[in-house]
């Protein structure tokens, strides 16, 4: 699951959402000045991989419906524009790669890339998701160099949008009860999305990122309990009972589906993507619940 739909509405408190500040920036020597199209440039992992382009002395072009040059995954009019000048492309796709009809509009935009002369395309893919790997085949055989970024579910998925507000009620309601899994942090993401768009040495890498350690959402509880000094609770709810509060907020039934799907053990195991890409472990959950807590975005 992308960005997107990792982060899955709700029951909602009122509060606004809050941008926890990125770590550190890729700091790896990088080839050459580059023009990127970061689409999804103003999500939770675009937005960081085009802060770190940016550190870096390359020029991040948003892809987005407001952006000065408009991109939209639903209006390929607006393609052309956006992919001009461009060397490199980030692929962020709404709502998600699992949805259908992903597999045939990301396919035709990498091809639309290769045509356009854009050497390199990095895909944010999700794990498990039979759906997200028809796509990034699709991407490998469009003719530019290639790299997928394919991730587990998101940290930054409780201190920003989606699961902001049942952390700040003190109750997480979802449709899982024993599954685990390896939660990643976004700037982690980023800084390996940068370094393949950036450096030589990532062509033709799948790198699958997870945090270093399976926690269920009870655990995360405990692990937002301890960083917040209040007390967050954990209930597991039925998939009928989650369809009606997607509902409530607008969001299709599907998404109640996919979560099930992608939290049925399939992914409850490590991968070394991180420590392959950038030479390092990936960050904890726990450092990242600190970091997140000290910034207020937690506070009641």
């Amino acid at each position: 699951m992308n960005e997107n739909t990792k982060s899955i509405q709700q029951p909602a408190a009122t509060a606004a959402p809050a941008t926890a500040a990125p770590d550190t920036a890729v700091t790896a020597a990088t080839t050459a000045v580059r023009t990127v199209l970061v689409t999804g440039g103003t999500g939770k992992t675009g937005s960081r991989v085009a802060e770190r382009l940016t550190a870096l002395g390359h020029t991040a072009r948003i892809g987005s419906r407001t952006a000065p040059v408009r991109f939209d995954w639903a209006d390929d009019t607006t393609w052309d524009a956006a992919l001009e000048g461009v060397d490199a492309a980030y692929l962020a796709y709404y709502p998600d790669l699992a949805f259908p009809g992903a597999v045939e509009t990301v396919g035709a935009f990498a091809r639309r890339a290769a045509k356009a002369g854009v050497g390199r395309l990095v895909l944010l893919s999700g794990r498990g998701e039979e759906a997200a790997q028809a796509t990034e085949a699709a991407v490998a055989e469009a003719g530019t160099g290639w790299t997928v970024v394919r991730c587990a579910w998101f940290d930054q998925n409780f201190s920003e949008s989606f699961f902001l507000d049942p952390v700040l009620a003190g109750e997480l309601a979802l449709p899982t009860g024993v599954a685990v899994e390896p939660f990643v942090d976004v700037d982690d993401i980023a800084d390996v999305a940068a370094a393949a768009l950036t450096e030589d040495g990532h062509d033709g890498e799948v790198y699958e990122l997870t945090g270093p350690r399976l926690l269920s959402f009870a655990d995360v509880a405990a692990e937002l309990s301890a960083a917040t000094g209040r007390e967050i609770r954990f209930t597991a709810v039925s998939l009928e009972e989650y369809r009606a509060v997607l509902a409530t907020v607008g969001l299709p039934g599907e998404f109640a589906d996919l979560f099930s799907m992608v939290l049925d053990g399939r992914n409850a195991h490590l991968a070394d993507g991180v420590q392959r890409a950038l030479g390092r472990p990936p960050r904890d959950f726990a450092d990242y619940a600190r970091t997140a807590a000290a910034s207020g975005v937690w506070n009641v």
